[in-house]
């Protein structure tokens, strides 16, 4: 049996994946420009040699996640393999060999891979406009004549029809919270500001005091609320799961925050990164756990990446204001929207692209100009019929933002969510210990 494997690309990239998120996917990964290109371009390459067979077999997985069907074939003896000094974090290196350029940095090993390939699932969503407005309006009028009472119960109509609706596998997922719970966790939330505001008008002091009492109390709402949202989210009757602790939402909800406004910005993208990794590392599905691969270094170029821009459109607007005064505020409403389309797209795809849940993947490849163009039409629409294309728009946008989404399965995923029947029999025992006060993963 060979002793040395390499893992070879012959130029055929998973279908589906489109381009520019194959590229940034390559990037994160730890490929360099040029050797991104040289892949892009369709060329036979040697990505890695050297190798043992479990090595190369890791080398495969990670590519075929990132969009590039690659194969692992046993080097003959003699045959001479590609020198690479190992990284600091003592894994191999990538070489691309030929053509000619720079090694970059190995892509992450998934240590819970096996043989085969993902293929990729995207996500439907099949709600109507029109069907949708006739439970919308309902929860109005009843909102309406209850006095806002009724809001548990069309918080829920609304997200079991959205839930319904969006369909992995041509199975569509389910919402199975009790209105009542809600309720009750809304009538305390109320309470609790009732008394506020009848101290602060009263007794400041009383009132300042319930205050300090109530911020070690928020990280524990929030925990409680993200563990309601995931015990009632359910897919072929498996629950959903979040096991975040109390510490780890004080640290997202203040620590993290506190020391990125202590280092007068430098470190937002700090707080931004450990607030996903909290809401991802903390889910489950049955038993199965989530998992963000996103590092701060990805976060910070993500950043960097707006910074440019916010810079590019602040001197654009400068030189504009040379020329006319009034030239620099379409400049400057211009470079509003590129961040905003930045932020709203270009992240969610950042943070999808990096969760996996056990072996399987996700990705996203929301446009950032098509997502801007959704929003702020959507905007004006419900401003023009004061209010009533509200359902058209939460439809539209919500069909958007599943046709760019996609699980990428391992294997056999009617096999996977049998597996998590048997395993997740426990989950969901504390339904009658949590509440929601309106705090949800999306």
């Amino acid at each position: 049996m060979p002793d040395s494997f390499k893992v070879v690309f012959n130029g055929v990239r998973v279908a589906g994946i489109e381009e520019p998120a194959l590229r940034g996917e390559l990037l994160r990964i730890g490929f360099h420009e040029r050797q991104v290109q040289a892949l892009l371009d369709g060329r036979k390459v040697t990505i890695k040699s050297n190798l043992s067979a479990e090595q190369a077999e890791r080398y495969r997985q990670r590519l075929q996640a990132a969009g590039l069907v690659t194969e692992v074939i046993a080097e003959e003896a003699g045959e001479q393999a590609a020198v690479v000094e190992p990284s600091a974090r003592h894994e191999p290196t990538l070489a691309v060999v030929p053509p000619t350029v720079s090694s970059g940095e190995a892509p992450p090993e998934n240590t819970r891979g096996s043989a085969s390939g993902r293929r990729p699932s995207r996500i439907k969503f099949t709600g109507d406009g029109g069907e949708y407005f006739g439970i919308w309006i309902v929860n109005i009028l009843l909102l309406m004549v209850t006095l806002g009472f009724y809001a548990p119960w069309a918080k829920v109509r609304n997200l079991q029809y959205f839930y319904g609706h969006t369909l992995l596998e041509d199975t569509s997922f389910q919402y199975l919270a009790d209105p009542w719970q809600i309720f009750r966790g809304r009538l305390v939330a109320m309470v609790a500001v009732i008394i506020w505001s009848v101290a602060s008008s009263f007794y400041p002091l009383v009132a300042m005091g319930l205050l300090v009492i109530f911020l070690p109390v928020l990280p524990w709402i929030i925990m409680r609320s993200l563990k309601f949202h995931a015990v009632n989210s359910a897919y072929r009757n498996i629950r959903f799961d979040f096991v975040g602790s109390y510490w780890q939402s004080v640290q997202v909800v203040y620590l993290w925050p506190i020391l990125a406004i202590l280092s007068l910005g430098l470190l937002i993208p700090l707080p931004a990164q450990r607030w996903y990794a909290y809401l991802v590392d903390n889910m489950r599905f049955g038993r199965s756990e989530f998992s963000l691969n996103l590092s701060v270094g990805a976060v910070y170029l993500f950043f960097l990446r707006m910074f440019g821009v916010l810079i590019g459109f602040a001197v654009l607007a400068a030189l504009a204001q040379l020329i006319h005064s009034a030239l620099s505020i379409p400049i400057l409403i211009l470079g509003y929207l590129a961040l905003f389309g930045y932020l709203l797209a270009a992240f969610t795809n950042l943070v999808m692209s990096a969760t996996t849940l056990g072996e399987h993947g996700f990705v996203s490849q929301l446009g950032k100009r098509r997502m801007l163009w959704i929003f702020f039409s959507n905007s004006i629409l419900v401003m023009l019929t004061l209010g009533f294309f509200t359902p058209w728009a939460k439809v539209r946008m919500a069909r958007y933002r599943a046709s760019c989404t996609q699980m990428l399965i391992h294997g056999d995923l009617d096999g996977f969510v049998a597996g998590e029947a048997q395993r997740a029999g426990a989950v969901g025992l504390e339904l009658g210990d949590v509440f929601d006060v309106g705090i949800s993963l999306v």
